[in-house]
């Protein structure tokens, strides 16, 4: 007898994995660039291309994540477009050492910073001071997008930030390495020769505070830009750049030379073991998750997906069921997950569908768990499929806002290192209970079936559409039932618009959208990074004790 076939395991499948081969098409746009001509352009200038560069620099078959790939993506359309911001960030080996590699695209507007390469930027420094990587820069930059100076200059968060985080990561101890393999102009320039060392290519790479253009308004002093702040200027007479290379080749098998010399990490002492595959086939995580979002499924089939061995020892089973805990290994590292849980379920109330829930019960589960990882060094993984708290009186007579506000005390004030995928939807508060964004996670992912938005789209459109509503008859306008429904689906397609992960990855509310079958490496290098920087802190809730 031929097995029976389940025909919404099927269609699950089908959804998810048109999803992900969407998702790979959209990556395979972006890493064009500035395109075909931009790219034939510069390699006749004797220039590899960024990505090139990255792949020249890296160890070959080594894993590696790219962070931001959907920065700006579908933004700056009055401008061309901005390709991955115009700079791509990857964390990868360099001779066996785990760094950061900061790349300028200098086939989109010539590496110009707009604002969303400026926020990148300070994205791969900041996961770089707080693991304490190496950062390695491959610069070749026009400097400030001109027509957006406004909104890339002035402020904390903008361009002069970089040069700050410079400065504190040398105090830090942190190394940095910058190649200068192009233009490297004005206040960009201050970037690689506040690195711990830095490397010029001849003929293509200069650096200087004002070109010859200039120089030439500003004094009247007749200069040629090779003269002014080429690789012979700065390596022979001014001093400025440490090492010579004849061409991009030569200068990234320097860098790998120089990283092959640095001393060892230390160790913030997570347990590691010898990795193991899930026990269960990964892949059928395409066949688990619905293709609509509102209908049920038991977390522990995604969790048993991505642990090694499948195995998952859970904490307080029985208890606070909306959210599962508990601890298990992912490539070999040990880790406390904490995962909420769609499931319908039988209890001693009757039947319940969780839907994402999180219920009073389940919030001090969760807290209690949370800091149990931190007492015991255990780095914390959040599998968000989140619709928020639980509302209505029995909840709030039940205490739910103190319960909620004590797993909220202890994601933010958590010194365990955090990861963050989000597998569905990331509502409201929910999304900061669940370690969003705002609350500082080491790395944090979506799925092609994630959904990040205050509230679900129907929900919201309905709320939206009442207010449209009102104010249309307050002006004395008739609706009529046509008109509504026109309204409605209005609403929510410019709503969802915004909801979707790539809506969140283009302005870096999530590192990443992934395949849901890279979820392992994402957190494996995660906690390899973070086992670089011990805490410095203990973990304490201050007012709000368990």
């Amino acid at each position: 007898m031929p097995e029976k076939i389940d025909i919404e395991a099927s269609k699950n499948e089908d959804h998810n994995k048109l999803a992900v081969s969407a998702l790979n098409k959209r990556l395979y746009k972006i890493h064009e660039g500035g395109g075909e001509k931009r790219i034939a352009k510069l390699h006749a200038q004797g220039k590899m291309t960024a990505r090139e560069r990255i792949d020249a620099l890296l160890d070959k078959g080594a894993p590696r994540i790219e962070i931001g790939a959907f920065a700006a993506d579908g933004m700056y359309q009055e401008h061309g477009g901005a390709p991955s911001a115009g700079v791509v960030v990857v964390i990868g080996y360099v001779s066996k050492r785990q760094c950061m590699v900061v790349a300028n695209d200098a086939t989109v507007k010539a590496g110009a910073w707009f604002p969303m390469t400026g926020k990148k930027n300070l994205r791969a420094q900041e996961i770089a001071m707080e693991n304490r990587l190496p950062i390695i820069y491959l610069v070749d930059s026009a400097g400030v997008f001109l027509p957006m100076q406004d909104e890339i200059f002035p402020d904390k968060e903008h361009f002069g930030r970089i040069f700050r985080n410079n400065a504190v990561m040398s105090s830090m101890g942190i190394t940095q390495i910058a190649a200068i393999m192009g233009s490297c102009v004005a206040g960009g320039a201050y970037l690689p020769i506040m690195s711990d060392e830095a490397l010029i290519v001849e003929k293509t790479g200069s650096i200087f505070l004002a070109g010859s253009y200039l120089v030439k308004a500003a004094i009247g002093e007749d200069i040629d830009n090779e003269t002014l702040g080429g690789a012979t200027t700065h390596t022979e007479i001014s001093g400025v750049v440490d090492y010579k290379c004849k061409d991009d080749a030569e200068c990234l098998k320097t860098i790998r030379t120089i990283v092959d010399k640095l001393g060892k990490p230390k160790d913030a002492g997570f347990s590691r073991e010898k990795a193991v595959a899930p026990k269960a086939d990964q892949k059928e995580i395409y066949s688990i998750l619905p293709a609509e979002r509102t209908k049920p499924y038991d977390m522990r089939d995604v969790i048993a997906r991505l642990v090694d061995d499948s195995e998952f020892t859970e904490y307080k089973e029985g208890y606070g069921q909306s959210i599962l805990t508990g601890y298990a290994r992912i490539d070999g590292w040990a880790v406390g997950i904490v995962a909420n849980q769609r499931k319908v379920v039988k209890s001693k109330k009757g039947e319940m569908q969780f839907g994402g829930v999180i219920y009073s019960d389940s919030a001090d589960k969760a807290t209690r768990f949370i800091a149990n990882c931190n007492q015991k060094n255990i780095p914390l993984v959040f599998l968000q499929d989140v619709t928020g708290f639980m509302v209505g009186s029995r909840s709030e007579q039940g205490g739910i806002i103190k319960d909620g506000a004590k797993m909220v005390n202890a994601v933010a004030n958590s010194v365990v290192p955090k990861f963050t995928i989000i597998i569905g939807n990331s509502y409201g508060a929910g999304n900061y209970a669940m370690c969003g964004k705002a609350y500082d996670p080491r790395l944090i992912v979506g799925w092609p079936s994630a959904n990040v938005a205050v509230m679900g789209g129907d929900q919201a459109s309905k709320v939206m559409l009442q207010i449209e509503v009102s104010a249309l008859k307050g002006r004395g306008e008739v609706i009529t039932p046509e008109h509504e429904k026109e309204l409605l689906d209005k609403i929510r397609k410019k709503y969802e618009d915004t909801t979707s992960p790539y809506y969140a990855a283009s302005r870096l509310w999530l590192d990443a959208v992934i395949d849901p079958l890279e979820t392992r490496t994402w957190i494996s290098m995660g906690i390899e990074a973070a086992a670089q920087a011990p805490a410095t802190r203990e973990f304490n809730m201050g007012v709000l004790q368990v």
